[in-house]
């Protein structure tokens, strides 16, 4: 049996926006039969991957059964199938072994279903079937715990998403509305060693209720005196160094040395680009208004010419 390993050997290591666009978009038009795409929570493996292949996909969330997915399978035979969020699947026995079928090298696959008679037959779906569905999948956690696992990871395009949290950052710049928020975790982009899109979110929804945000962000990628040191920088009422100094000294985290290591540790070594945001509100909003400019064009012609 093969050592367990969070990233399979033979990943192809993908690391921009761009390049796992390309592989979504070769999916999407029928180059590749099974695809796995693989990485770390909140990079938008998602979003990325549906904004490529469209509508014309089946789409498979994680709460599904091995018995379900065989089911949808079966309703779907010949559509192009995404199953997302997908981490404990392959630990399941029939998970694994129905992935394997469905999942095969070849153009036409043959399921079957051995067990839950009943159900099939009150479903009228056949014990045995073929299908020519071609299959992605999108994990998180992934392990090659054995033989059966190393079998499947062998019959597709592993890809391993690890984006840099500059280039999630630059993602986060075509959705993204706050232009105060985005610029503080560009100020701090370089103590992320694992960045998420989801900072941005969390961070906006902790400002819209006048939450101290710039905290929730500091420690999703930071601890201990080192926080303690981010949080004084950040705050305003502070006027230079030296006042929070003295408060780093008065709140008996450390003698006014420590405070100037820690500060030192936390200057980035390089500046990040400066980028304006395009949109100043949130979706919602925007396509609240858009909906609004609709009805004004039907009714009057385009906004501007009389």
């Amino acid at each position: 049996m093969p050592k367990s390993k969070s990233r399979p050997e033979n990943a192809i290591h993908v690391r921009t926006y761009a390049e796992l666009d390309r592989y979504a978009c070769a999916f999407a038009e029928g180059h590749l039969n099974f695809v796995m795409i693989l990485g770390p929570p909140g990079v938008g493996k998602s979003r990325q991957f549906r904004g490529a292949v469209g509508s014309d996909v089946h789409w498979i969330d994680g709460n599904a059964t091995a018995f379900g997915i065989y089911i949808q399978a079966y309703e779907n035979r010949g559509t192009p199938i995404v199953l997302d969020d997908v981490d404990g699947l392959y630990r399941d026995r029939n998970g694994i072994r129905l992935l394997k079928s469905l999942c095969q090298s070849e153009p036409r696959k043959t399921l079957s279903w051995c067990s839950d008679a009943r159900t099939l037959d009150k479903q009228e779906i056949p014990k045995r079937f073929t299908t020519t569905s071609r299959v992605a999948i999108i994990a998180n956690d992934w392990q090659t715990l054995s033989a059966d696992v190393l079998a499947l990871e062998d019959r597709g395009h592993v890809i391993y998403f690890d984006p840099s949290p500059l280039e999630v950052h630059r993602q986060a710049a075509a959705w993204f509305w706050d232009q105060e928020i985005f610029d503080f975790v560009a100020d701090h982009l370089h103590l992320f060693e694992r960045h998420s899109l989801r900072t941005y979110i969390l961070a906006w929804e902790q400002k819209n209720a006048s939450l101290d945000w710039k905290q929730g962000v500091l420690t999703r990628c930071i601890s201990g005196k080192t926080l303690e040191v981010a949080r004084l920088k950040a705050d305003p009422q502070y006027a230079n160094e030296e006042e929070r100094a003295r408060a780093f000294v008065d709140s008996k985290l450390g003698c006014r040395a420590t405070y100037f290591n820690y500060a030192q540790n936390l200057r980035p070594s390089e500046s990040v680009e400066s980028i304006t945001l395009a949109h100043s509100q949130p979706p919602e909003q925007r396509e609240s208004e858009e909906g609004i400019l609709d009805v004004l064009r039907n009714r009057f012609g385009e906004l501007g010419n009389g």
